[in-house]
């Protein structure tokens, strides 16, 4: 239950409409409470005559709050319009997936959500509006606020033209995806070690958990799943992770001893959807940023400047992660294992920040050239024998595609010399590898 109500409020949270509908919700409710206001007679007499408040008739009323209402509803149909126009230029160039990006903007939502506020709040105020033959009555301070909320929206407006034109910028895009990457790195790793997960002997006679739905998980209420296993005195191991398909019939769990009701304890502590996405799933943002890449190396577009600055944000990223752990999913209750979750590790990781770069710009000699550069990089942090051997394997891994698809010999021999490089930073540190990048180019006319 616990997981299906997060996924509720994560989807809330980036529901565009959630904001706009707030906003004029309290539009409604600030217009009710200032009639009341101007109804009571609380207001004195000096101020509602003086020049701070509106002080004309009921005909002058109606056309000022017909002419806020007409005009904020008319901008709010260009503000989606807008909106739109961004969201299918950013589906085009960047990727479908990237449309969460635009559409969780708040900037977006506020901005909707002041014009769509401002025209409920004018409409609220204008009904109450009364001429001499219907027994006058004229809000003066809630007209006053009418004309304060169109001003508002003025300035709303001149900052939405702007901030639109920064988001559709490919390289906002990048940062902005980066900023949640490392933001999830941030909250799913650890400064300790956690205890390895039991090898497979372990499991021998563990009992298949199957699941009859289908769709991503989501979300995975770990404390409530591991508290059950441990009250029934069972382990469970799970075979999906956050971000994984549920196939329906097909296992997602194994559980030993096995106990009675532990379908419905798996069920209640997952929550799949139709897409991915989640902010326990840490290759979902890394995903994003290689589909950018990706997009830009197509031949359509052929954007390589836009793949090395998503590159140096991948090694940015492991650079952030060469002091930490990445979860192993184990839980413990009493030194006992009673939830197991497949977590990613670093190796990974990598393959998912870098395969599907290198494969689509095997023919990009500056492609190749930064990837090997970012690893050189993440190798002088890195004191792990095991990360090490993984980053050495991506290189060796550029150098391959290299030789087979770099037909110059000028450009191939570049990209062996950043391999040089990566191999000096591995085994001498900073100074082999300033021996190695200070040795004289080749000549490029022999």
């Amino acid at each position: 239950m616990r997981a299906r109500l997060k996924k509720a409020l994560e989807v809330l949270s980036v529901s565009f409409w959630v904001v706009p509908g707030a906003i004029t919700f309290a539009g409604i409710c600030l217009a009710m409470a200032l009639v009341y206001v101007d109804a009571s007679g609380a207001l004195p007499a000096w101020l509602v005559n003086s020049a701070w408040l509106y002080n004309g008739g009921s005909t002058g009323a109606r056309t000022l709050l017909g002419a806020v209402a007409s005009s904020t509803i008319g901008v709010a149909g260009t503000v989606f319009s807008i909106t739109i126009a961004a969201l299918s230029l950013a589906a085009g160039q960047m990727g479908p997936r990237l449309l969460r990006n635009f559409t969780k903007d708040r900037g977006n939502q506020i901005t909707l959500g002041a014009f769509l506020g401002t025209f409920s709040y004018s409409l609220m105020v204008l009904r109450t509006v009364r001429g001499e033959d219907e027994g006058a009555f004229v809000p003066h301070l809630s007209l006053t606020f009418g004309i304060i909320l169109a001003f508002v929206c003025v300035g709303t407006l001149v900052y939405f033209v702007g901030h639109m034109a920064g988001r559709i910028n490919v390289d906002t895009v990048v940062d902005l995806v980066s900023d949640d990457m490392r933001r999830t790195i941030d909250r799913l790793t650890v400064d300790e070690r956690q205890p390895d997960q039991p090898t497979l002997s372990y499991w021998e006679g563990a009992t298949a958990v199957t699941d009859g739905r289908r769709g991503y998980l989501q979300q995975l209420d770990t404390a409530g799943l591991a508290s059950w296993a441990a009250e029934n005195d069972t382990s469970i191991r799970l075979l999906v992770r956050p971000g994984d398909y549920v196939f329906p019939g097909a296992p997602i769990a194994l559980v030993k001893p096995m106990v009675e009701g532990v379908e419905e304890a798996t069920r209640n502590a997952t929550a799949l959807g139709s897409q991915r996405g989640s902010s326990a799933d840490i290759e979902f943002a890394v995903r994003q940023l290689v589909e950018v890449a990706v997009r830009a190396l197509s031949p359509g577009i052929n954007d390589p400047l836009t793949a090395i600055s998503v590159v140096d944000r991948l090694g940015a990223a492991l650079c952030d992660l060469a002091s930490c752990h990445l979860p192993t999913g184990v839980v413990l209750q009493e030194d006992r294992p009673v939830l197991i979750v497949p977590s990613v590790d670093y190796d990974g990781l990598v393959d998912t920040m870098f395969h599907m770069i290198r494969q689509n710009g095997s023919r990009s000699i500056a492609v190749l050239v930064r990837i090997l550069e970012v690893l050189t990089a993440v190798a002088s942090l890195e004191g792990r024998p095991d990360r090490i051997a993984t980053l050495r394997r991506h290189a060796d891994l550029v150098l391959d595609d290299a030789s087979r698809d770099i037909a110059s010999p000028a450009d191939l021999n570049d990209i062996r010399r950043r391999h040089k490089g990566f191999l000096a930073m591995k085994e001498h540190g900073p100074l082999g590898h300033l021996e190695i990048m200070a040795f004289p180019k080749p000549d490029r006319t022999t």
